[in-house]
């Protein structure tokens, strides 16, 4: 990422170089308490030749004022919400609001820009929370232009310093579901992950290479175009088939591909899970509805969505130290669609 965090001028270093207190330097910036008009002059002159520009989130935080996060994810809503609107992304902000209001603080969700093309410069927050941002994502760079406190759920991925982050340990939660598909037989399981560079993505697909080496299983690995939703599973499933159909079982993290991907195994004359098991990573409305149902993982969201908001909330005091907190271990639910116990692929 090539935007950094705005190095901002304290009211600390102000009251260093003026060579007085911080309390001088807050009275006679913001017209209280008694400052004599030369050191209320050598404090504003100096302010003006560092650049120090008073806090305002900061300020509103201190005096009690309502303050405004915004939620936003990179990820199209075809992915990240989908057609029930009740995905990922909702999950976590509907605890993020309740999180945050019991601070004090509001929260507004902002939806995810199919085009990238989204105004936040308009947007009146003092923080934001980005869900699993890419590499590159402008949502960060934007608000980190701002000097703004930003908060990643899940790391993002390529960042030398990454922005503070909750850890979504997608390493943890690969090796979770492909040790599943194991112990129900499949010996010849394929990843299907998203073509954007995500920090989830590249753990499993670490993950999942170092397992294909160790097992001397062929390594099978698609991806498939986020805006296109399940259709974009559909596809890249339909490419995996054609190119080994002796596949067995599909690993696939974003839970609108492995909808798609079990819609491209029927469409192919296979059966799930007899022919081929399936397994996603989130366990929402998608997999719990699907025919079968998915097995999933559990990511305990709402643990994950308070510990951002805590995060946020340290960050907007001032508390900058804590950068990286680690989410919750992520627990299997086992369903139809790998119930496979027994059966060994050739």
């Amino acid at each position: 990422m090539n935007s950094k965090p705005v190095q901002r001028i304290t009211i600390n270093d102000v009251a260093q170089a003026a060579g007085v207190s911080v309390t001088t330097v807050s009275h006679a910036l913001n017209g209280r308490g008694q400052v004599d008009h030369r050191p209320r002059e050598r404090v504003e002159q100096v302010a003006r030749q560092l650049g120090y520009r008073p806090n305002r989130h900061a300020q509103r935080l201190r005096t009690g004022e309502a303050h405004m996060i915004a939620l936003i994810s990179s990820m199209p809503f075809s992915v990240a919400g989908g057609p029930s609107r009740l995905g990922f992304l909702m999950e976590i902000a509907a605890v993020a609001a309740g999180a945050a209001l019991t601070r004090g603080m509001a929260l507004v969700l902002v939806p995810p820009a199919e085009s990238g093309a989204t105004r936040l410069d308009a947007l009146d927050v003092d923080a934001a929370l980005v869900v699993e941002p890419s590499a590159k994502d402008p949502s960060v760079e934007q608000f980190l232009r701002r000097g703004l406190p930003v908060v990643t759920i899940g790391r993002q991925a390529g960042a030398r310093s990454p922005v503070p982050y909750v850890d979504l340990r997608s390493a943890d939660t690969t090796s979770l579901m492909l040790e599943h598909l194991l112990a129900q037989g499949a010996r010849r399981i394929a990843l299907l992950i998203g073509g954007e560079r995500r920090n989830s993505y590249l753990e499993a697909e670490e993950v999942y290479r170092a397992l294909a080496a160790k097992r001397r299983m062929p390594c099978r690995i698609a991806q498939a175009d986020e805006a296109a939703g399940e259709h974009g599973g559909w596809r890249a499933t339909m490419d995996l088939l054609a190119q080994d159909p002796k596949i067995d079982a599909l690993c696939v993290p974003v839970d609108a591909f492995a909808v798609g991907a079990v819609r491209a195994l029927a469409d192919s004359g296979r059966r799930v899970p007899q022919d081929v098991a399936v397994i996603t990573r989130y366990d929402g409305l998608r997999a719990r509805t699907c025919e079968p149902p998915l097995s999933a993982v559990n990511l305990h969201l709402e643990q994950t969505a308070q510990q951002a908001v805590e995060l946020l909330l340290d960050h907007l005091r001032g508390q900058t130290l804590d950068r990286v907190r680690s989410g919750p271990a992520p627990t299997l639910v086992a369903r139809a669609s790998t119930a496979r116990r027994g059966r060994q692929s050739a």
